[in-house]
């Protein structure tokens, strides 16, 4: 694991290398969790997942580069996402208007292991609460999977010093994929600046489709630099 966590934080910090000189801002996210979840789905057999991000900032634009252990039946044993996108404000609402690309590495010879998303993000404060709408689409998406869309609602409340509440629920639908509505609830606390660990439960209502789709207890922790 921890030959796999060097690889992750090279792996980041390599491929955002080439735009890191000419930007305004730099940050790098360490991460462990005890299983690594995407769109509310186990994606690493329930084992131990490190990860790292890298982003730079351009004024209200960025790029990152994302990068975690990952599992699948498809073969995979690591996700790589790299995005750039805009993050203007508006209207009482902040944006964040981005385009990625997601490959999975390791899927067998034949699995359409890249593919492109497009993310939108509408946030606001209302009252105590810090509210997030998310629509996430992709024209073509992993193996079989053709068009699909994410959408999802979250809200975060603080409830006491570092430590904040939060809890989401969203919608999958999925030309050639299994369509299913997920959600999560959970705590995230900042025991420094730098370091904040996050204790939360996922589930979907389509525990028969598979191990993936059941609900999970995920621990995780992280490290800002």
């Amino acid at each position: 694991m921890f030959r796999s966590s060097l690889f992750l934080v090279v792996a980041a910090v390599g491929l955002a290398a080439p735009i890191v000189t000419q930007a305004q801002s730099f940050s790098l996210d360490l991460g462990l969790a005890s299983q690594y979840v995407g769109k509310g789905l186990g994606k690493s057999n329930e084992n131990i997942a490190p990860s790292a991000k890298a982003e730079v900032g351009f004024g209200d634009g960025y790029a990152s580069v994302f990068v975690a252990d990952a599992a699948g039946s498809q073969g995979y044993d690591m996700e790589i996402v790299s995005m750039a996108g805009w993050r203007p404000k508006a209207a009482g609402f902040a944006f964040d208007l981005g385009v990625m690309n997601r490959d999975l590495p390791g899927s067998r010879a034949g699995v359409d292991d890249n593919y492109w998303e497009y993310q939108a993000d509408a946030s606001r404060k209302l009252g105590p609460v810090a509210t997030r709408l998310r629509v996430n689409y992709s024209p073509d998406g992993f193996a079989a999977t053709k068009e699909a869309w994410w959408l999802e609602l979250q809200g975060t409340v603080a409830v006491a010093g570092n430590t904040k509440v939060s809890a989401a629920v969203a919608n999958r639908m999925a030309d050639g994929g299994v369509d299913y509505n997920a959600w999560n609830i959970g705590a995230k606390h900042k025991l420094t600046d730098a370091f904040a660990v996050d204790l939360r439960w996922y589930d979907t209502d389509r525990h028969s489709v598979g191990e993936p789709y059941e609900g999970r207890l995920v621990a995780a922790a992280t490290y800002s630099f």
